[in-house]
């Protein structure tokens, strides 16, 4: 079977407020087969604007627990490079985290598109803020 089509996000924590409370959401996909986590990474700069890097193996003390249930199948497909452009934007005191994860759900649907000789030209993602703002009922 194809892979399905990759994504990372930039999730930004102000304040350096890591918690866990995204996790469960990431597990809930992954059980469902909706996704696969590739790698996670962590990256913050202090007020003073050092910059510190961390891999969900570098995890310990409170996230330690929040995270455990999150499996990692590619770790260091998000590397320092990553971490040196997020952290260009970033704000002194703030952080963010890096998650890369396979659309499994779409792995069957490229295999379709692959057997009918078909061929995806574009691909919009649609920010669900925009999409709350512009339908009424949403």
């Amino acid at each position: 079977m194809a892979l399905g089509p990759v994504e990372v996000a930039i999730i930004g924590f102000p304040g350096n407020k890591f918690t866990g409370k995204i996790v469960p959401a990431i597990i809930d996909l992954v059980e469902a087969g909706t996704i696969r986590v590739l790698d996670l990474l962590f990256v913050a700069k202090d007020l003073d604007g050092t910059i510190l890097s961390l891999t969900l193996a570098d995890l310990d003390g409170d996230l330690l627990p929040d995270f455990a249930g999150v499996e990692i199948h590619e770790p260091g497909a998000l590397g320092a490079e990553d971490a040196d452009e997020v952290a260009d934007d970033l704000e002194p005191g703030s952080s963010v985290a890096l998650l890369a994860w396979e659309n499994t759900w779409a792995a069957r649907f490229v295999d379709a598109l692959r057997q009918a000789d078909a061929v995806l030209i574009d691909r919009i993602h649609i920010p669900a803020e925009v999409v709350e703002a512009a339908l009424p009922s949403a």
